[in-house]
């Protein structure tokens, strides 16, 4: 037991010093659900050395040491004697210390996610708990009676592109300084300036956007155990759904609708450098349009986006706009500098992603509605104040973690349709908003629809 705390502490240790990060529950779940391809950028030669001298040299002198064994009675007895020392010296300690140890406890409780090894041994076992107890593994049904009432014949496409580690600030659509949103701004574009995440990272968010429950009532056991907007949309009966991913997955979203997986080559046609890009899962989606025969239509595309801390990996070359960019996943041997230029780049090749999927859209102008709605799942940290990627503790984490961009686009057929001339974009929307939002864009009617939870109407 002994070696295995080693090996792992000293993994734990490094992310924690690298990148500030914390190993809660949410991030072992992000651990156990990514990738190969992810887990390796993140590999470094630093991450090694780490594992070398605080892992492998202790487990190995641990492993070597000499172990005297004694009997039951005796080993029992000099345990007791053991925890009986110990525990009049911490009894001493807090009677000594008491007030000011219980101030500084009091006022400092996140440094408990600190703690190394204690802390993620807890989030392991939480983990673990909320795995194997999670209750029946029987999904409780929602919208069972969703109907689609048509406001016209005119079928609807909707293309909910999932962005990846996109925080607000960094668009020049919210005033960024750097015009890192340039094909963006020619569109007409309704952008909601001041949205905000459910979760501090991929495993929490993006089941949470498309579940029934809000960020408050949100728990990972109601995701699993509960039907999502997806499911509802099938119950009508009448809206085809497809999930394209070249992220790790959907996260136990895309379980019950058709799915399919772009972060290889089998799918993905645009590939180069080990890195399947984003606009790959466009390939071919024309046609898959024209094969519903007139059927509503929800296209989710999950993307790789902003995905850290490799973001020079992110963007083919020619979108290096921003110079000298940070080009190791070792972000703390970059300047600040370098790493906004490289995260910023690939922010430029998501405004292209974006405005080509615009572009898919428009061939079916004279016979479809379109539109497309974007929303990260959660922003990242720059190095500001020493804190890296995402992942923080919600009530803990920068604005920066959690302040996500958001948008829509649909073409005029649809616009005049949903009447959004008098739409408040400033006002704050997040995304529990997703679920009652895609809803609308579809007319269904059903007892779970909120129109006060709508973003695209103007009572909210």
């Amino acid at each position: 037991m002994l070696i295995i705390i080693l090996l792992i502490s000293s993994l734990t240790s490094y992310f924690m010093n690298t990148y500030n990060v914390v190993v809660d529950v949410s991030m072992i779940r992000n651990t156990m659900q990514t990738d190969m391809k992810e887990s390796m950028d993140l590999l470094s030669i630093k991450e090694v050395l780490y594992f070398l001298f605080f892992g492998l040299i202790p487990a190995y002198l641990v492993y070597k040491a000499p172990v005297r064994y004694r009997t039951f009675k005796s080993t029992l007895f000099y345990k007791l004697i053991q925890i009986l020392i110990l525990a009049a010296i911490m009894g001493t300690t807090v009677f000594l210390f008491y007030k000011p140890f219980s101030i500084f406890v009091r006022e400092h409780k996140p440094l408990r996610y600190t703690t190394n090894p204690t802390y993620w041994i807890y989030s392991t076992g939480k983990y673990i708990s909320t795995i194997l107890f999670s209750g029946s593994t029987e999904i409780m049904p929602i919208g069972k009676d969703a109907k689609v009432i048509k406001k016209t014949d005119t079928p609807k496409i909707v293309i909910l592109v999932v962005g990846e580690a996109a925080r607000a600030d960094h668009f020049a659509l919210n005033g960024y300084e750097r015009e890192t949103t340039p094909q963006l701004k020619k569109k007409k574009i309704i952008n909601f300036s001041n949205a905000y995440s459910c979760g501090t990272s991929t495993a929490v968010s993006v089941p949470c956007m498309f579940s029934i429950y809000d960020k408050e009532n949100y728990t990972y056991q109601k995701g699993i155990q509960t039907e999502n907007v997806l499911d509802v949309l099938n119950h009508t009966g009448k809206i085809s759904v497809l999930w394209r991913d070249n992220n790790s997955d959907s996260k136990g979203v895309a379980l019950r609708v058709p799915y399919e997986y772009y972060k290889s080559p089998v799918n993905n046609t645009i590939c180069a450098e080990g890195e399947c890009r984003d606009e790959g899962m466009l390939v071919g989606l024309d046609k898959y349009i024209q094969e519903q025969k007139g059927k509503d239509i929800l296209i989710v595309l999950h993307q790789m986006g902003n995905h850290g801390p490799a973001y020079y990996k992110r963007y083919p070359k020619s979108f290096e706009k921003f110079t000298p960019v940070c080009e190791t996943n070792q972000l703390e041997k970059c300047t600040q500098e370098e790493i906004k230029n490289a995260y910023d780049n690939a922010i430029l090749y998501t405004d292209d992603f974006l405005v080509k999927t615009i572009n898919l859209l428009k061939k079916f102008d004279k016979t479809h509605q379109t539109a497309m709605i974007y929303m990260s799942d959660h922003g990242e940290s720059l190095g500001e104040n020493g804190i890296y990627l995402h992942g923080l503790p919600y009530f803990m984490a920068p604005k920066a973690q959690t302040h996500i961009a958001a948008f829509f686009w649909a073409n005029d057929s649809y616009k005049n349709t949903l009447h959004l001339s008098d739409l408040n974009t400033s006002k704050e929307v997040n995304q529990d908003n997703l679920f009652h939002t895609l809803l609308g864009l579809f007319d269904v009617s059903t007892k779970v629809y909120d129109p006060q939870m709508d973003i695209l109407k103007n009572n909210m």
